[in-house]
């Protein structure tokens, strides 16, 4: 082989390698960008749950100036608390539910459906990312995906829908939706366990304490018979003391 065709073999080599990795690089990008909620998974029943939404920004040449979170209806969250953000104003919209949701304080008829995030400065620039927190007061108790369609805007106007929800055919969709996972309570962490650990350290007290109890009144009647003992044996000695006495008067 000539050392020509060597060379020229070598440069189509690497064109063709340079293209590839501008091909994955390009790919990657906007998969990592992309808006994501966290935590990942919350337990079924759960009580003070906080949410945070994390939108980085992915364009060169915009900012984000808003971001609007459409809330699952059918897992809702029955409470949900926005935090402020400096630079930020919060809008938070609500729906009726079909049917009432039974409570241990009542039905609930309203939940949220959506909240929206709009920018009253300079908004999310380039390299940059900011988080929004909300707090749920409790968390499904049904097992469950929970799904968070997001708007995301920018400054030149453009609009990036986060709507997409993976599935066994495209299990990587290129504008996944955020998803919180909701899962089943373990052994450790449900609450009738937790009440039977209380009960059974309960118990545990009452009868150590009942063991020592009865251990005092043990020492008491021990020592009470100790001391009516000694008292007869002192008078058994008296008496023998005195009777040679009075023989001999």
């Amino acid at each position: 082989m000539s050392y020509r065709l060597t060379a020229k073999i070598g440069r189509i080599v690497t064109v063709g390698s340079g293209s590839v990795l501008v091909a994955v690089l390009a790919t990657a990008t906007p998969a990592s960008a992309h808006v994501t909620v966290h935590p990942a998974t919350v337990t079924a029943g759960s009580i003070d749950v906080e949410l945070t939404f994390r939108v980085p920004n992915e364009r060169d040449d915009a900012n984000t100036v808003g971001v609007q979170v459409f809330f699952p209806t059918d897992l809702p969250l029955l409470t949900v608390d926005v935090q402020p953000v400096p630079g930020w104003t919060s809008k938070v919209d609500t729906k009726t539910l079909d049917k009432p949701i039974q409570t241990d304080d009542g039905p609930v008829s309203e939940v949220v459906s959506d909240v929206i995030w709009t920018a009253t400065s300079g908004g999310i620039a380039k390299g940059q990312y900011q988080d929004f927190p909300v707090a749920a007061g409790q968390a499904p108790t049904a097992t469950g995906d929970l799904v968070f369609k997001s708007l995301q805007s920018y400054s030149n106007g453009d609009v990036v829908r986060w709507i997409q929800v993976a599935t066994t055919q495209n299990p990587s969709p290129d504008a996944p939706a955020p998803v919180v996972t909701v899962t089943a309570p373990t052994a450790a962490t449900s609450p009738s366990s937790t009440s039977n650990a209380t009960e059974g350290l309960a118990t545990a007290a009452l009868v150590v304490a009942l063991i020592g109890l009865l251990g005092v009144v043990l020492l008491f009647v021990q020592g009470r018979r100790r001391g009516h003992g000694a008292a007869d044996s002192l008078d058994g000695v008296q008496s023998a003391d005195a009777g040679p006495e009075n023989s001999v008067r």
